[in-house]
């Protein structure tokens, strides 16, 4: 045997016993990072249910004993009773799942075509700088109006059905969509864009595989506080005139002197949003799964 072949030899075992080790590590720190990750999340949720038992038990307790009036502020109990009254007999305005559809379409319809509009102005006049210099000034005009105000004239002017509400809600959520966007087309890495520029990249393929992805996280971040203003938006028109919805029944509870009814519509408003924020955050990941994880998040995993 030669003396290069029974080096081979020695030195193959050798190599491979290092490659396991390795390989060993790297599964123990893999294995390690998931469980202080899943023990991180179980502290989190512990504490967030902990929050809640106190703040809610401490609110059932406070007005128990009559340091907190409850014929102002309610009591957790009463509330779930009158939620559960709610759901077994309906309201005065007709079954409680049919009031919530009422919202939800409502708060849907204008959180999809604000965010529409939104992404098209924003990432039309964010790539426009002649005309978003002309507009800006009638952008501001408009967002500085109070959009209660704008709820009375959408009322005025469409009824009390369905399309003000909608109306309001799509611009509540419009100027935040808007202005993301505008800001994530400004703020496009510009040697990427002359990268591909001098690749040969159309407009359209710019538009497309720069610009878009680019702006992309600005505009997701921006829907998450955006259904909390379509529902906002929602409410508040049924309060200033509707037939069905949340806001109605809350303006009704508001005339009976009844906060059992107000709290229990604020909860379920609240559970809504919740939910639509989870949804909303799974789409975050699917469509930003491309984007490198940062420092925190890392270290968390």
């Amino acid at each position: 045997m030669s003396d290069d072949k029974l080096s081979a030899t020695v030195t193959r075992p050798a190599h491979e016993e290092v490659l396991a080790a390795g390989q060993q590590a790297l599964d123990e720190r893999t294995r390690a990072a998931t469980v202080a990750f899943r023990r991180r999340k179980a502290r989190i949720w512990g504490a967030r249910l902990l929050l809640a038992v106190v703040i809610i038990g401490g609110w059932q307790w406070f007005t128990s004993v009559g340091w907190v009036d409850p014929f102002f502020y309610a009591q957790p109990s009463g509330i779930w009773n009158r939620l559960w009254d709610y759901f077994q007999n309906g309201t005065e305005f007709g079954s409680y799942p049919a009031q919530i559809e009422t919202t939800m379409q409502e708060a849907l319809y204008g959180f999809l075509i604000g965010t529409g509009v939104g992404v098209v102005m924003g990432v039309g006049l964010g790539m426009n700088r002649f005309l978003a210099q002309v507009l800006d000034p009638y952008i501001k005009i408009v967002n500085a109006i109070p959009r209660i105000v704008l709820g009375s004239i959408f009322i005025v002017a469409f009824g009390v059905g369905m399309t003000p509400k909608v109306l309001l809600a799509a611009v509540l959520v419009f100027f935040i969509v808007f202005f993301n966007a505008f800001q994530g087309v400004r703020e496009v890495d510009r040697n990427v864009l002359n990268n591909a520029k001098v690749l040969g990249a159309s407009r359209r393929q710019t538009i497309r595989h720069v610009i878009i992805p680019s702006a992309l996280t600005w505009i997701i971040a921006s829907l998450h506080s955006a259904f909390g203003f379509a529902i906002v938006g929602a409410v508040v028109g049924e309060v200033l005139g509707a037939q069905q919805g949340l806001g109605l029944l809350i303006k009704s509870a508001q005339g009976n002197f009844d906060p059992y009814g107000v709290f229990a519509n604020m909860f379920v408003i609240a559970a809504l949003v919740l939910i639509v924020e989870f949804v909303i955050e799974r789409l975050e990941r699917r469509l930003l799964a491309w984007r490198p994880k940062v420092q925190s998040e890392t270290v968390l995993v």
